[in-house]
């Protein structure tokens, strides 16, 4: 494991999500950097899988940026699907866009995937598991904001 962890949030297979008391994920890390590729970044956040003699093994590591651009992705995409029952196909196939959003000087795009063949079937789906997922992505989006109210100052 990583001694460069500075926090750690153990027995994550219990509230993950669907996976909630049966998932792999044992635990989440923020710390120093494992994988070559991340080394330029300060923090990265860790996901850690339990192996079959029982030690963690490293998972998935994203630089914590992405994370936050994560985030605010889905946030976005949260509040569009929450208007989009108001377009007939939940999108306009002639403009696709959803929000160009400005981060470090330039602008990241953000829009409904117009080359996806079956677009039209995905984005249902999509809605509906959106849907589906309300109390869990719900409570996490209070806890999200509680927390985010506190750095407002940051």
């Amino acid at each position: 494991m990583n001694e460069k962890i500075v926090v750690t949030a153990s027995g994550y297979d219990r509230l993950d999500g669907r996976n909630a008391h049966h998932s792999d994920l044992k635990r989440l890390t923020l710390g120093a950097p494992t994988l070559k590729e991340n080394q330029a970044m300060g923090i990265a956040a860790q996901l850690w899988t339990a192996q079959e003699d029982g030690t963690l093994k490293l998972s998935a590591e994203l630089p914590v940026h992405q994370v936050f651009d994560l985030m605010i992705v889905l946030s976005r995409t949260l509040l569009y699907f929450k208007e989009a029952y108001r377009l007939p196909l939940l999108y306009d196939p002639d403009n696709p866009t959803i929000e160009r959003i400005g981060l470090q000087g330039e602008a990241l795009p953000v829009s409904i995937c117009a080359e996806n063949p079956n677009i039209n079937k995905d984005i249902q789906d999509f809605a509906q598991a959106l849907n589906d997922l309300g109390e869990l992505t719900g409570e996490r989006l209070r806890t999200l904001t509680r927390i985010l109210k506190g750095l407002e100052c940051y």
